[in-house]
């Protein structure tokens, strides 16, 4: 039955002369794209329920010389298949396994030029494929997408194409974005129903991303960076490598490709945001022969703000080697796996040379004696500069990974990079984690030793603001999580009240309870978990650390128990046969009922630690609690404002 079913889910109809039109259903008939073909136009309608999500307008390339010519919409003929499988990722970010069922058109066109449309239960995903010998000049990306009037839009905006993705959250009405305005992905539209539309990309490639601009109606356009002419190396190091002048096209490209995956998820709830994998399932696969065996995840110290702070030692803290052997020792001694130079450990300029306090092969000779890994954070203009110089080097010394940081920019020369350092480092057999990146786009599925990124407000920024508090990190789950993982840098022992919240430089905290801190740990995914305080202060808090200690980065299964965006989180991983729950709520005190119905039958034992009963004035005050429980049970929560919930359940 499931195969009749299948073989009925494209219907061509005529209308007018040479007008055809195309139906897709989902697997399990959730979704429905309407494809409407004609000389002027493609059109792509995508419903649910017979209530219009989206309609995708006039999708298409500018090619230069029209090598390849889109505006020739003449169908010379149609191919489908249905999929059914599972993936099994070399990293389990949140799962052990991803089902992978789709149906797709494939359309082919007379202009030489193809699209895909591929329609998952979880939402549509479109690309181009060309066929042409020569090279190929795009001028444009082409598409509007046109929304309801109510549609409500969640993103982060840009003053400039050229951005660090490190931009607040804005809640706006579709038609209230005003023209010309800049808008990365992931962009999430909630419609007035409650349901989500979540607009971003995967598989890129050799090929700049993809930008939203508004229209001040219901339409956004798409855009991408042009082709950088000329950069600017003069100024700062940190900003060297940015783009100076722009052609007058965005990208050039090879006659015979496949363009990125353009995607159009749909969630009727926040739980099927959290367990939509459409960005990882539509990215490409690693080759066959490739060996990723030898990636580790792991949790992170690294000194960039801890280095400062030690205390109760009997040496001068900073960049020297005295510090970074106690961090070694430090991890050593709670299961860390890794320590990282941030910012400092070499002169920014030049990669290959440690500073004089720093004897860089004693410290990773003491490291590995301590079974820890070292990592390195560079600049990536002085990485590009030095890249092979620098790979071979840290290979020599026996680095575990590197950190990039402050690319800023997502057009085809930097996004082809991210791929060139990925597979250089994967050859040296070392980790990646990106910052100053732009979101996730599949990379990890064929590199997986690219860990994590940035892409996100983080903690960092409590040091000069007040944008990291408790309502972002109740969208963070929602909308950067989509897209993959995220270095949000959780677990800080310095924890405020928003009364009590202040910026405070080179010795942040964060707004929000130790529970809420320790609970991100859980709720915001990233198989490189970073830790920011010095070990002074986890010393200190031994019973906060011991527990943070114990928590995973990878797992086999994941399960939001309960959620609404902007304002509470409850979130449950299993690693093995032992679960983990986070919980975090917003600015207002909350209780919760989370039902551990997702338990096998048996007896458990679980470890919380929770608000204490001061939490809403002293944001540090917690308690730790150890009891069994049956599955079955029905968990009550009680939440202070900014507070939070984490357990570990182990079974007896």
């Amino acid at each position: 039955m499931r195969n009749c079913l299948y073989g009925l889910f494209v219907l061509i109809l005529h209308f007018n002369a040479g007008a055809q039109r195309y139906q897709l259903q989902s697997p399990g008939l959730q979704l429905t794209a309407e494809i409407a073909v004609d000389q002027r136009n493609i059109r792509i309608r995508l419903t649910k329920g017979g209530e219009e999500l989206v309609q995708l307008d006039n999708p298409g390339l500018n090619i230069r010389d029209q090598k390849v010519d889109f505006n020739n919409r003449q169908v010379k003929g149609t191919r489908r298949r249905s999929v059914n499988e599972t993936v099994r990722p070399v990293i389990r970010e949140k799962s052990a396994a991803y089902a992978n069922r789709y149906n797709e058109l494939v359309i082919d066109f007379k202009g030489g030029y193809t699209l895909a449309l591929r329609l998952f239960n979880e939402g549509l995903a479109y690309r181009f494929l060309t066929a042409v010998k020569d090279s190929m000049v795009v001028l444009s990306e082409q598409l509007s997408l046109h929304f309801a009037e109510g549609d409500t839009a969640r993103f982060q905006a840009s003053e400039s194409i050229s951005s660090a993705y490190e931009t607040p959250y804005e809640t706006k009405p579709v038609s209230g974005i005003t023209s010309g305005r800049l808008c990365n992905f992931p962009f999430l539209v909630q419609k007035s129903n409650g349901r989500f539309v979540m607009i971003t990309e995967s598989d890129l490639y050799n090929y700049p991303g993809l930008w939203l601009t508004g229209t001040g109606t219901g339409r956004l356009e798409v855009t991408n960076p042009a082709y950088p002419q000329g950069l600017d190396y003069s100024g700062s190091i940190y900003n060297q490598g940015q783009v100076k002048t722009r052609a007058g096209f965005i990208a050039r490209v090879s006659g015979s490709r496949s363009f990125p995956w353009r995607i159009i998820a749909v969630a009727d709830n926040e739980e099927a945001l959290i367990s939509n994998n459409m960005v990882y399932l539509l990215a490409s696969p690693q080759a066959p022969a490739a060996d990723f065996s030898w990636v580790k995840p792991g949790v992170v110290l690294f000194d960039w703000w801890a280095k400062n702070n030690i205390y109760g030692v009997d040496f001068k803290s900073g960049i020297n080697t005295a510090t970074a052997k106690y961090f070694i020792d430090f991890c050593a001694a709670h299961g860390f796996r890794y320590f990282l130079f941030d910012d400092g450990w070499c002169p920014k300029e030049n990669i290959l040379k440690e500073v004089p306090e720093l004897n860089m092969p004693e410290v990773v000779a003491y490291a590995k004696t301590k079974g820890v890994g070292i990592l390195l954070w560079v600049i990536w203009s002085s990485m590009e500069k030095q890249m092979d110089a620098a790979f071979d080097l840290y290979a020599q010394w026996g680095i575990r990974g590197i950190k990039m940081d402050f690319m800023n920019r997502d057009d085809q020369p930097m996004v082809a990079f991210y791929e060139k350092v990925a597979r250089k480092a994967a050859e040296k057999k070392m980790l990646v984690n990106f910052h100053g990146a732009y979101k996730p786009c599949g990379l990890r599925r064929q590199y997986p030793n690219v860990l994590t990124r940035e892409a996100l407000i983080e903690f960092e920024y409590n040091g000069w603001t007040r944008l990291d508090n408790p309502v972002h990190h109740n969208l963070l789950p929602y909308i950067r999580m989509f897209t993959g993982p995220m270095d949000y840098i959780p677990g800080t022992m310095r924890n405020a009240t928003r009364e009590n919240f202040r910026t405070l430089g080179d010795y942040p905290m964060m707004e929000g309870t130790r529970a809420h801190s320790m609970a991100l740990f859980v709720i915001l995914n990233s198989p490189m978990t970073m830790l920011p305080d010095a070990p002074s202060d986890y010393e200190r808090e031994k019973e906060c650390t011991d527990f943070l200690a114990r928590i995973p980065v990878t797992w086999d299964e994941t399960r939001l128990l309960a959620g609404k965006i902007g304002q509470y989180t409850a979130l449950a991983r299993r690693n093995g046969n032992n679960w983990f729950v986070g919980a975090i709520t917003d600015t207002l005190a909350r209780n919760l009922e989370l039902k551990m119905d997702f338990l096998p039958p048996g007896s458990y034992k679980i470890t919380i630690i929770r608000d204490g009963i001061n939490a809403d004035k002293r944001a540090e005050d917690y308690l730790r609690t150890e009891t069994v429980m049956e599955a079955g049970s029905t968990l009550k929560l009680d939440l202070a404002p900014g507070g939070g919930w984490v357990a570990r359940i182990e079974p007896l």
